[in-house]
C-alpha cells in the first residue's frame, strides 16, 4: 500500500479548510443533493464530498457509507487532491498503490474509485466529490466531465461558506473567521502549553489615505499592507482583517519576544515596499503584543480587547513623538 504525500502548500490548504469552519458539522441538504445526484447520475452505491483533514478524510455528505471519516493515510482522496484533474482507479485490485489497503480488503470493498479535487479561492485542494463502486469500472469521457460539472457546483458550496468567514477585499479571514479560527487554536494551546502571542495592528493614517487618495486608493493601501502580512508572518500564522484599518495575528509557538523579532522583518519588509512603490504617502503602522495566558484570557475577545488598548498606547506614543 502507498500512503498519500502531502501537497506541497499542506500548511495554508488545513488553514484554508479550518477557516471554513466546517469539520465535524452537520449534514446540509445542500451537499446531501450533489452526493445523491451523483449515486443517480453514475449508478453507484457511494457517492462523498470529503475533505481531507491532517490525519483524517471527513464526509461532509455521505451517501452509502456508515462512517462520518477515515484515516487519511489509507484514503483514496488523500491521492487526488495532490493532482489537478480526476483521479480515477478502474480496479482497486490490480493497483499496487491500493491492493492492500484496508478500505479494499475489508468494508466497503472498493474496486472502483473516481475523485474530483475541491478547490478553495487561493487553489488549495480542500477534498474531493468522489464516487465509489464495489465492482471494476470505466468512466467515459462524458461521465468524466459530468463529474467535474457536479463537482464545481460543490465548489460553489464551500466558497458560499468561505465568503461567511473571508475579507471580500484582503481575501483573508475577517472577524468572525479569525474568532473561529483563534478559538480552536488558543483551546489547543491551553491543552499543551504552547506559548502563544497575539498583535494587534492599525494601518496608521488611513483616514488621511482615504480622505486625500479617495476610498479606492484607500482599498489599494490595505490589500498592499495584506500582502506584506502574508510575506512578513510565518505560513502556520493566523491573520485576519477585524474590520476597517484593524488586523489581528495570532502566532503559535511564539513568546512575545519571538513577535517582536517577526514584526521587525515586517516592518523592514514595508520599508521595502514603500522605497519601491509610487505611492504618494507611506504605510506605517501601530501595535500591540499580547502573550496568552489562559488564566487571564478566558476568551478570545479579551485577548484582543488587551491588544487593542496596548496598540492605542503604541499609537498615542508615536503621535507624541
Amino acid at each position: 500500500m502507498e500512503n498519500p504525500k502531502k501537497p506541497q502548500d499542506e500548511a495554508t490548504r488545513l488553514k484554508t479548510l479550518r477557516a471554513l469552519n466546517i469539520l465535524d458539522t452537520l449534514p446540509e441538504e445542500r451537499f446531501d443533493r450533489l452526493t445523491r445526484l451523483a449515486m443517480r447520475l453514475f449508478d453507484v452505491p457511494i457517492a462523498l464530498v470529503s475533505l481531507v483533514d491532517a490525519d483524517r478524510q471527513w464526509f461532509k455528505s455521505s451517501v452509502g457509507l456508515s462512517v462520518d471519516e477515515t484515516p487519511r493515510d489509507i484514503s483514496f482522496c488523500g491521492h487526488a487532491i495532490l493532482g489537478n484533474d480526476i483521479f480515477i482507479i478502474p480496479d482497486a485490485t490490480k493497483d499496487k498503490r491500493f491492493a492492500d489497503n484496508p478500505l479494499v480488503l475489508n468494508d466497503p470493498n472498493i474496486r472502483f474509485y473516481a475523485g474530483y479535487p475541491l478547490k478553495s479561492q487561493n487553489g488549495s485542494k480542500l477534498g474531493t466529490l468522489c464516487i465509489l463502486d464495489q465492482k471494476a469500472r470505466e468512466l467515459n469521457k462524458g461521465d468524466q466531465e459530468a463529474l467535474k460539472d457536479l463537482a464545481s457546483m460543490v465548489e460553489r458550496e464551500l466558497l458560499s461558506v468561505q465568503m461567511a468567514t473571508l475579507d471580500e477585499l484582503t481575501q483573508i479571514s475577517n472577524r468572525r473567521g479569525f474568532m473561529m479560527l483563534a478559538e480552536h487554536c488558543l483551546n489547543f494551546c491551553t491543552r499543551h502549553e504552547t506559548p502563544t502571542s497575539l498583535v494587534y495592528i492599525d494601518l496608521d493614517k488611513f483616514k488621511m489615505i482615504n480622505d486625500k487618495f479617495g476610498h479606492a486608493e484607500g482599498d489599494r493601501a490595505l490589500v498592499a499592507f495584506t500582502e506584506q502580512i502574508k510575506i512578513a508572518f510565518r505560513e502556520s500564522d493566523i491573520f485576519a482583517r477585524l474590520g476597517g484599518d484593524e488586523f489581528s495575528v495570532l502566532l503559535t509557538q511564539a513568546t512575545k519576544k519571538i513577535t517582536e523579532d517577526i514584526l521587525v522583518r515586517f516592518q523592514e519588509s514595508l520599508d521595502r515596499y514603500n522605497q519601491e512603490s509610487d505611492c504618494s504617502y507611506d504605510l506605517s503602522f501601530s501595535y500591540g503584543i499580547v502573550e496568552f495566558n489562559p488564566e487571564k484570557h478566558a476568551t478570545v475577545e479579551a485577548l484582543l480587547e488587551e491588544g487593542d488598548l496596548l496598540m492605542y498606547d503604541c499609537k498615542r506614543q508615536r503621535a507624541n513623538k
